[in-house]
């Protein structure tokens, strides 16, 4: 598979995962946190395994290996983003959760021991101070959700680099079913130990399981192993700095949520700050000073 195509697969499930925030949201009027990923990541499991299943039968040690990392990543980062969801809004999760994309590059640069260059350490600055826009209020400090999400975004930046170097060593269709059985699993123990589980009482309920679990998790988790494949962690979180536009309109659109000023120019300066720390401007220049000298020969 060519770079662009799985860069493409990345983009559709950034759109899937983009309303997960919607269908977290509605599922948690009726479900605790960890119940809702438990049935989430069962239905999920099941889903995909009933399709793959002959692939699951040659399941090896590397397979399992990787998949119950990449599932307690998972684990983590779900229970933070729900943690986070019950006492901050969709919009506003949906930006912090981008901040995976600086994360990314970061954590990247750490276990390769190469240093973070300027247009990455000033896109964190403009992403820092976006976050503080968006987040901090007058007389007020850092809200337990918005912290709860920024945990997520980590969780989920370890996610992707793991997902990165798993599929070079193990089969990308297995570990992307596998991690979401070891969620599954996990979630269930936690919410048999802290929770009392149940099963939805409303139809938006069901709605929101099925959602998250077929489209959102099913669907999303195992596009993003094969597609991850055939390009890099970095390239695929930046693709992925695109799911808060689409979890803000959703959250504006269908619950009603809205930002104030200062909260557009604190989202402005968090994609501006994840955008400037992918994009080479030098380069992109000089591409169009090329386009420019060419167009008069």
């Amino acid at each position: 598979m060519k770079q662009y195509k799985a860069d493409l697969i990345v983009l559709l499930v950034t759109v899937f995962w983009g309303t997960s925030y919607l269908f977290m949201k509605i599922g948690l009027d009726s479900l605790q946190p960890i119940n809702l990923i438990a049935l989430r990541f069962g239905v999920a499991f099941v889903a995909a395994g009933c399709v793959f299943y002959k692939k699951l039968l040659k399941t090896d040690r590397k397979d399992l290996f990787y998949s119950m990392i990449l599932g307690l990543l998972l684990f983590g980062m779900f229970v933070s983003i729900m943690l986070g969801l019950q006492s901050t809004s969709t919009s506003n999760a949906g930006f912090l959760m981008s901040m995976t994309v600086i994360f990314v590059p970061i954590l990247s640069t750490v276990f390769t021991k190469n240093k973070l260059d300027k247009r990455l350490i000033a896109g964190l600055v403009l992403a820092m101070a976006g976050i503080g826009m968006l987040t901090l209020k007058a007389h007020t400090s850092l809200q337990a959700g918005d912290a709860w999400c920024i945990l997520s975004a980590l969780f989920f930046a370890i996610h992707i680099i793991m997902t990165g170097r798993a599929t070079q060593k193990a089969d990308s269709i297995r570990i992307g079913i596998l991690q979401l059985g070891v969620t599954a699993v996990l979630a269930l123990v936690f919410t048999l130990a802290f929770e009392t589980p149940r099963f939805p009482n409303s139809g938006s309920g069901w709605i929101s399981v099925l959602a998250l679990g077929l489209v959102c998790s099913a669907l999303g988790f195992v596009l993003q192993a094969i597609a991850q494949k055939y390009t890099t962690p970095t390239h695929t979180g930046l693709i992925f700095a695109l799911e808060p536009v689409v979890a803000a309109v959703l959250g504006i659109c269908f619950m009603k949520e809205t930002l104030t000023l200062q909260g557009y120019i604190g989202a402005a300066l968090v994609l501006s700050g994840v955008a400037f720390s992918e994009l080479d401007v030098k380069k992109l220049l000089g591409i169009r000073k090329l386009a420019r000298g060419s167009s008069y020969t």
